[in-house]
């Protein structure tokens, strides 16, 4: 059976390369955070886009999630609940009602309604539009027919045919096949509804977007600097803000964004450079921000190219990366060395599911570097500029490579943040990169199915693989869909096209200007707007 997932994650553009080691600086500091003015300040890398569906990056999703209600979003413990819809139902898993909440306005005025959120996912999935989440629609029956094999044909179609509008605040979906956590696939921002003026002309939405979310932009979107949000009077959902606004500023390192949460020119920082951990830590007291995280690194190959495409190479090197040692080195000892392709708050983990091929062996690694033939030409190894950790725990495994396999031409490539999810996209990568996944949803499906299923970054197939993730997504029964699951993450490992590392430990920090601040461990990241203003 075909897959239910994605066919293309096509996006124009080539990525520009750093080969130098030092990191830039987007944000600059600046007057303290807040400025009295009911509103705070939060530091991040920049985004790629703003439109929902053009995007798969947390730092997009950091202003997206306020600026739009989705049909659901996720409670406290990761349940799907109704945000602008009323319900979200079905008997059979395949046929879904959905009534959105009528009385709904776009920050424009125009009013929210089922054919906006029929409109926008029209657009999203229409293969053409090329948009960096197209794939996460392709349960949908009708997907297909808008997204055919040949890049170069046009589609059948431009509309989903599963997506059928009922009444103004109604709607039937109907997917290729049963799909019991449909309801969590409606709280990943891609599924945002979008506004007649938006659709109309996608480039000025991407810098300006207007959604029906609790905040609104205030101008566009100033590219490397910040995106600036205030509250929306007009605003009638259940995420009433408790400020008046929220600044996302830009930074392309993560030291002086720090720097500046110390100096209180911003108010909150989600995520503190591990090297900087124990300071801040004594500094900030209980305004240091420790979570549980759904995100997990990892290393994945380019099989499409032929040197990495013998598995015992791939096992060798997953065994000449010492974690724990990479832990202590570099996250103090805080982060979680990876056991298994699932970190352990998803439903599904299993605690050492890796087993030796996650364990630092060098004498073995070497036997299968060995038995693969070893390794010709240059490793060039790929990761982004977001935070110097990863230039620090690449430099760890080069030395491993180098000293216990004898590879000794290797170079490292950084990729600008904002760059990084086209590169790999494009393929244009040429060797190992690093690869990170933060849960959209609780479940190991989400994992799974992103990430080693059809159309992966890595080049990898397996149709045993994609049969038993199909199988377990029809499945109704949870423990017997974990179970399909599971079965599926022991080929993956078995082949590693992409090695597990670790689960990070949430490490924040906040302002003395602010209270109130929440950090989920999943895709809507800070709940700004619980946030309050001293």
């Amino acid at each position: 059976m075909t897959s239910q997932r994605g066919v293309r994650r096509t996006v124009a553009g080539v990525a520009a390369v750093v080969l130098a080691a030092s990191l830039g600086l987007s944000g600059c500091g600046g007057d303290e955070a807040g400025a009295g003015d009911g509103t705070f300040t939060v530091g991040h890398s920049e985004p790629d886009h703003l439109v929902p569906a053009n995007t798969t990056s947390s730092y997009s999703f950091d202003g997206i999630t306020e600026l739009f209600d989705n049909l659901m979003t996720l409670s406290a413990d990761g349940k799907a609940v109704p945000l602008a819809a009323e319900s979200v139902t079905s008997d059979d898993q395949k046929v879904w009602t959905i009534k959105v909440r009528p009385g709904q306005k776009f920050h424009n005025g125009e009013p929210v309604t089922a054919q906006s959120f029929a409109d926008a996912w029209n657009s999203a999935a229409y293969g053409p539009n090329a948009m960096g989440a197209n794939s996460y629609f392709s349960y949908i029956k009708g997907y297909e027919e808008m997204n055919p094999e040949d890049e170069n044909a046009k589609p059948k179609a431009d509309t989903l045919s599963g997506v059928e509008v009922t009444g103004p605040d109604a709607m039937k979906v109907t997917l290729n096949a049963p799909f019991s956590q449909f309801p969590l696939l409606l709280t990943y921002p891609a599924y945002a509804p979008m506004p007649k003026a938006g659709l109309k002309d996608l480039k000025a939405f991407d810098e300006h977007p207007i959604g029906n979310g609790p905040y609104m932009m205030d101008g566009n979107w100033e590219r490397n600097k910040q995106i600036k949000l205030v509250a929306f009077p007009g605003y009638t959902g259940p995420r009433k803000p408790k400020n008046k606004g929220v600044t996302w500023k830009s930074y392309s390192s993560a030291d002086t964004a720090y720097t500046d949460l110390r100096a209180g020119r911003i108010d909150v920082l989600q995520t503190i450079p591990a090297a900087k951990v124990p300071e801040a830590k004594r500094l900030l007291g209980d305004r240091f921000l420790a979570r549980k995280m759904s995100t997990t690194d990892y290393l994945g190959f380019p099989l499409f190219d032929k040197r990495f495409d013998n598995p015992d190479l791939r096992k060798a090197i997953s065994m000449v990366i010492d974690r724990q040692g990479i832990n202590k080195a570099v996250y103090n000892g805080d982060y979680f060395p990876a056991d298994s392709l699932i970190p352990s708050i998803i439903p599904g983990h299993r605690d050492n599911a890796c087993g030796e091929l996650c364990t630092f062996d060098p004498a073995k690694a070497r036997q299968l570097f060995d038995k693969a033939g070893g390794f010709k030409g240059t490793m060039e190894l790929y990761f982004s500029n977001a935070q110097p950790t990863y230039a620090q725990w690449m430099q760890i495994v080069a030395n491993s490579l180098r000293d216990n396999l004898g590879i000794t031409d290797i170079q490292f490539r950084q990729v600008p943040a904002s760059d990084y999810f086209s590169m790999l996209r494009e393929h244009s990568e040429k060797g190992p990169y690093r690869q990170n996944w933060e849960a959209d949803y609780p479940s190991p499906q989400n994992y799974l199915e992103n990430m080693w299923g059809p159309d992966n970054r890595m080049g990898w197939d397996n149709k045993e693989f994609n049969g038993l993730i199909d199988q377990a997504n029809r499945t109704a029964d949870q423990q017997q869909a974990l179970a399909l699951y599971n079965q599926a993450e022991d080929i993956a490992i078995r082949e590693m096209p992409m090695i597990p590392l670790w689960t990070w430990a949430g490490q924040g920090g906040r302002s003395k200007n602010v209270d109130h601040v929440t950090i989920t461990p999943f895709s809507t990241g800070l709940v700004a707007t619980d946030v309050t203003v001293k």
